[in-house]
């Protein structure tokens, strides 16, 4: 399956919306979109993550090195609105809390401190 990448301007933030399966195959193409995001200076990004389907440890890979870039760069990595086996994925591997996950993209764009639950 493929992977979709759009972005939109909020503010001082960037939504990145991701659609698709994340996995070795497509995590470069997300991974390549975050670059070019932190080569122009946005280093503030929510990833709305409603439309992913499935997502790998290359998947959350390229979520920590997004937080750890955009950290050094002085931003914010927020995830919202996983789907229920994604939320499972970053629950069982303790990212749930390092990677701030919100349960939609408006509460993740607010910073809102109400965490994701299953």
């Amino acid at each position: 399956m493929s992977l979709t990448v759009h972005t939109e301007q909020r503010g001082d933030l960037v939504v990145v919306s991701v659609a698709g399966e994340l996995d070795m195959a497509t995590a470069p193409q997300l991974q390549d979109q975050i670059t070019d995001l932190l080569d122009k200076g946005r280093s503030r990004l929510v990833f709305d993550l409603a439309d992913v389907s499935f997502c790998d440890s290359t998947g959350l890979s390229v979520f920590v090195r997004a937080k750890n870039s955009c950290d050094e760069a002085g931003g914010v990595v927020r995830l919202a609105a996983p789907q229920r086996g994604v939320l499972r994925i970053l629950e069982v591997s303790g990212l749930v809390e390092v990677l701030h996950t919100y349960p939609t993209v408006e509460q993740a764009v607010a910073g809102d401190p109400t965490p994701a639950t299953s």
